[in-house]
């Protein structure tokens, strides 16, 4: 901790004012973004679909005249999901590569390091991936976070399950970060709104992969309804774990790991096991005409890579390319800012609407209630 605070004001003293970059990334015929994700190591497979978001967003438009007749080109940083990293990333892109616009500041924890050098810079930013709160409370001028909280999808899932399944005992287990602090909330949310009795709750600790003793706590509290508030491997150990004692109980886990190879890995036991997201599914109409898309700008191994985090990537993007193109005369920081507070909402195919406004900036996408599916690997919509 003390590492990453030594950063961070390192990084501060070192920033120019915004007024002497507001320009920079542009030229007559390119206009030049950064972002950061984990591109290796097993978070990379959230990492690589956003990239190929971002991407898609960006061939897309350039196949359509680009912004202002220049082309848009994007420089990706491999963080591999490591704080530090990641500051040093979006120091590089701002300082170095001298990027106009951030496209993603990698994960939650990660976009809420770098914070504070990318509100200093004064440089545009979207935040896709991880959607916490402390990242738009209080609104930061020139970072727009696009999606819906941890907290309150969590909130929405737990209240369809307690519809859906009256006077059943419930298990919870979460991760000990921010993250499943934030699922903790959603879930006391939820709580105080309808009846969940909730017999079993503990966390552990993030990487962990052993899950003996988290499991014999659900079957030893015929614990029938369980929040797996795992990521990817964890949810996936977990599940294994259960099917090893022989329970079953109706399990849900959330968007973050609402990815084909999470069902892939599971096998059989994955079918009807619940989500929440605030995009589309891929085994639905809106995912279908992505998926067309994805395969007009993709290669065939991409478009096998394409999951919920492309979406929110290319959703992303694409506003953020709208605002661009509302200053195609004035392409300055301050004018892209300005038409992502103010422009009408964009419409991305994939999920609602996104809009921001004066001292808003998040999108606060509606989210889904969606099952899965094993033999297709994908979710279906079965509420709201």
């Amino acid at each position: 901790m003390k590492m990453i605070k030594g950063l961070l004001v390192a990084s501060l003293l070192a920033l120019p004012a915004a007024g002497a970059l507001a320009n920079q990334g542009v030229t007559d015929t390119e206009i030049l973004l950064g972002e950061v994700e984990p591109l290796t190591g097993p978070p990379s497979l959230l990492g690589v679909a956003h990239n190929l978001g971002a991407r898609l967003a960006i061939a897309e438009a350039n196949a359509n005249g680009g912004v202002g007749g220049r082309q848009i080109r994007l420089i990706a940083e491999d963080d591999g999901y490591v704080t530090s990293r990641t500051i040093q990333a979006v120091r590089k892109l701002i300082h170095q590569d001298r990027v106009f616009a951030l496209t993603s500041l990698s994960g939650s924890g990660q976009a809420l390091a770098a914070m504070p050098v990318v509100a200093q810079a004064g440089i545009p930013a979207m935040v896709p991936i991880g959607p916490l709160p402390a990242l738009y409370e209080p609104p930061q001028d020139n970072i727009f976070v696009v999606g819906q909280s941890y907290t309150e999808g969590m909130r929405q899932l737990a209240l369809y399950l307690a519809r859906t399944y009256p006077d059943r005992r419930w298990g919870v287990v979460l991760q000990d970060d921010d993250y499943g602090r934030s699922l903790a909330e959603g879930i006391a949310q939820a709580r105080a709104e309808a009846k969940i009795d909730l017999v079993f709750q503990t966390t552990y600790a993030r990487g962990q992969r052993d899950f003996a003793s988290e499991m014999l706590g659900v079957k030893d509290n015929n614990v029938e309804v369980l929040i797996a508030g795992g990521i990817i491997s964890e949810n996936i150990a977990m599940v294994k774990e259960a099917e090893r004692l022989d329970i079953s109980p109706v399990m849900a886990t959330f968007w973050p790991g609402r990815v084909p190879e999470v069902l892939k890995a599971i096998g059989p036991a994955s079918d009807g096991m619940y989500s929440v997201d605030y995009v589309a599914p891929i085994n639905s109409e809106a995912g279908e005409a992505f998926l067309n898309l994805a395969r007009q700008y993709l290669t065939a191994e991409e478009v096998a890579r394409v999951n919920r985090y492309t979406m929110t990537g290319y959703a992303s993007t694409a506003t953020l390319i709208a605002a661009m193109r509302s200053c195609t005369g004035t392409l300055t920081w301050a004018c892209t800012i300005a038409a992502l507070q103010n422009n009408p909402p964009m419409e991305t195919g994939v999920m609602a609407p996104i809009a921001f406004g004066e001292g808003d900036r998040f999108s606060n996408s509606p989210v889904r209630i969606m099952r899965a599916d094993f033999e297709s690997l994908s979710y279906e919509l079965v509420g709201d």
